[in-house]
């Protein structure tokens, strides 16, 4: 049985999309962010970071596998199922390169964006103008890889997919300020959104946790 620590954020939806994709029975324990649950010692415990998302996977005829950072618990998830990650050959490290991307460019520069220009109260425009030149630059690789391929590890829907969705959508509300010229020329990005969208476990997995 796998309990998933997360929260209504793109990081957290990441995990319970994959979750749905697998068909598997989980748990869901919340952790509220605005709360400070993070920095709580039986969190800590699991997640040293103090982030979420994280896993904690038990079996009756193993040791518990313990498992924070989401790029982490996608690739072993996807290892573990059989799912979701080609067992070998290109397709499988096209995977990890955009997943690594994913979590190494991606969703931090979304994160600083959000930060700068909606969430801070004193605004720094050289702060804005960095973090969305940034974020277009961005977007506009996903853009043409995308303009290629179906996905962005080339045929098949995999974790680098699902890694970026969440981030990727929320970026068209909440970022539509500083990003809507960007995210405007960007149809093969467009596509790939509501591909991935009409998916049902996706679908299922961005309404968790149940707030």
């Amino acid at each position: 049985m796998i309990n998933l620590y997360t929260w209504a954020t793109p990081n957290g939806r990441k995990i319970s999309i994959m979750l749905e994709e697998l068909g598997l029975d989980y748990a869901v324990s919340p952790v509220d962010l605005g709360k400070r649950e993070q920095f709580s010692a039986h969190f800590s415990a699991i997640s040293p970071n103090h982030k979420i998302p994280a896993i904690v996977d038990t079996s009756p005829d193993s040791d518990a596998v313990v498992i924070f950072e989401s790029g982490a618990i996608l690739t072993y998830l996807a290892e573990k199922h059989g799912q979701l990650l080609a067992p070998q050959g290109q397709a499988r490290y096209s995977a990890f390169e955009w997943l690594h991307w994913q979590t190494s460019a991606l969703g931090p520069m979304l994160g600083q964006l959000g930060f700068f220009a909606v969430r801070s109260e004193e605004k720094s425009a050289l702060a804005i103008a960095r973090f969305t030149e940034e974020a277009d630059r961005l977007l506009s690789v996903m853009e043409k890889q995308l303009s290629i391929h179906a996905y962005l590890a080339g045929a098949d829907y995999s974790i680098a997919d699902i890694a970026c969705y969440p981030w990727v959508l929320a970026a068209t509300p909440y970022l539509n300020d500083v990003l809507e010229q960007s995210l405007a020329t960007k149809p093969a990005l467009h596509r790939w959104l509501q591909l991935v969208g009409e998916r049902p476990a996706v679908k299922r997995g961005m309404a968790v946790p149940t707030l």
